[in-house]
This record gives structure tokens, C-alpha cells and sequence, in this order.
């Protein structure tokens, strides 16, 4: 009955299916634990967590004669050991250098610091694409150039090729703020409407966006400005 968890010769399909699921269910829990980081932020130390996780626990949905237990306790473990290392890092800052790379200075004050390109094992051609890629095409426009933790490369251009902004022409605007989700899919998401106004109001902002009804719109949000954006379900050129 619990071939599954225990393991079997022959494991049959429904026992590959449930090692499967419980897999998935229990690294979704370990995520969600050791705390949301977005793909571009994560370090060495987070990439090599989640070979390790994906080795341990991938093993058993292969060989159906491999018990589950041992490789979800040492999934555990090897999450425990994670988390105690960010935690620690995060009150000891002489133990954070460690596990944590320093930023790297490639370029200072318009010069770039070959020794330091060198050291970072980066290339001329890969540092431009780089450079590149944060817009900065002209290397007469860049101040610093900086390698990160995560390996990406920040780039600081020099005061006099900033762009110019409503401040430094001593205008000021209302804040945007953060965009809320009111009609999805057709559907009233209820509880950020209420965070605007009432039903009735959202049917007023429908009307005056040119729908007939909710069911139309594909998407609509309104900002912490009252600026409204409307995509209808089906495209006008249909």
C-alpha cells in the first residue's frame, strides 16, 4: 500500500505519480520557508542549494526501489543547513563575506581596472556586451562599472549624461504608486476594488472606458494616482 513512500521493485505508474507530487508539494513548502528571491538576485551559495535539492529529490522519481524517506529528511536537512547560514550571515557581517562575494569595482572614474577584470575572470568583449546591455554603449558616458554579488554588472554613468529628471527641472508630479489589479479576465477582483471605491464606481470607470460590461475587459488597473489602464478581451484589429 505504501510502496510509494517505501519503495518497490516494479514501482507502478500511480506510485511515480504520487512520488511526484509529494516532491513537488514538499520543495514548494521549502521555498516558500526559506523565503522568496527573484532568479536575477540569486548567489552562488542559493545555485548550488538548488542542484543539491534537485539531485537529492530527483533521484527517487527514477529508481522506484529507492525509499522515499532518506532523501526527503536529507532535503530537509540540506534546507536547514541553507537557512541557518542566511539567517547567521545576516547578524554577522564579517561571517556574510564568507558566503557572500564583495562587489567588484571594473571601472572607476571612466578608467577600466584591468587587473580587476582579471581577477573576475570577465573578458573585454563580455564586459562591453555587458555595458551594452545596461545602455551604456558609449564608454565616455560611464563613471563605475561594477560586478555584483550575483554576477551581474551595474553600471553608473557620470552626472552630466544622467537623465534629466521632473526635480532637477523643479517640477514635481503625484506619485504613481503602485498599480492595483481591478477587472481580470473579465473578472472583479472585489477586495482592491474596495481599496478605490464601490462596485458602482468600478461600473463608471467600465462605461467611461467605452465597455459595456466587466466580461469585456481583459485587464484593468488603476494606480495609487487614479490613473486607470483598460485592455479589452479581444483585440480591435479582430
Amino acid at each position: 500500500m505504501f510502496d510509494f513512500w517505501q519503495g518497490a521493485e516494479g514501482l507502478p505508474v500511480y506510485g511515480y505519480m504520487i512520488r511526484a507530487t509529494i516532491v513537488y508539494f514538499y520543495i514548494f513548502l521549502i521555498v516558500k520557508v526559506l523565503g522568496q528571491r527573484s532568479m536575477s538576485s540569486i548567489d552562488a551559495l542559493d545555485f548550488i542549494f538548488g542542484v543539491v535539492i534537485g539531485d537529492i529529490l530527483g533521484e527517487p522519481l527514477t529508481d522506484g526501489e529507492l525509499p522515499l524517506a532518506g532523501p526527503v529528511g536529507a532535503a530537509a536537512m540540506t534546507a536547514g543547513l541553507h537557512l541557518s547560514l542566511s539567517l547567521f550571515a545576516l547578524k554577522a557581517p564579517r561571517f556574510r563575506r564568507v558566503i557572500e562575494d564583495e562587489p567588484i569595482i571594473l571601472m572607476k572614474n571612466g578608467k577600466i581596472l584591468h587587473k580587476e577584470l582579471r581577477k573576475a575572470k570577465i573578458t573585454l568583449e563580455a564586459f562591453l556586451m555587458d555595458l551594452r546591455l545596461n545602455n551604456a554603449s558609449d564608454l565616455n558616458e560611464v563613471d563605475y562599472a561594477i560586478l555584483e554579488m550575483n554576477g551581474s554588472i551595474s553600471v553608473i554613468k557620470k552626472s552630466n549624461y544622467d537623465s534629466v529628471t521632473l526635480n532637477d527641472m523643479n517640477m514635481s508630479v503625484p506619485s504613481k504608486g503602485y498599480s492595483s489589479v481591478l477587472i481580470e479576465d473579465g473578472r472583479i477582483i472585489d477586495a482592491n476594488v474596495e481599496k478605490f471605491g464601490t462596485l458602482d464606481w468600478l461600473r463608471e470607470q467600465v462605461h467611461k472606458h467605452g465597455f459595456a460590461n466587466p466580461k469585456e475587459i481583459f485587464l484593468m488597473t488603476v494606480d495609487e494616482s487614479g490613473q486607470i489602464y483598460t485592455s479589452p478581451k479581444v483585440d480591435s484589429q479582430t
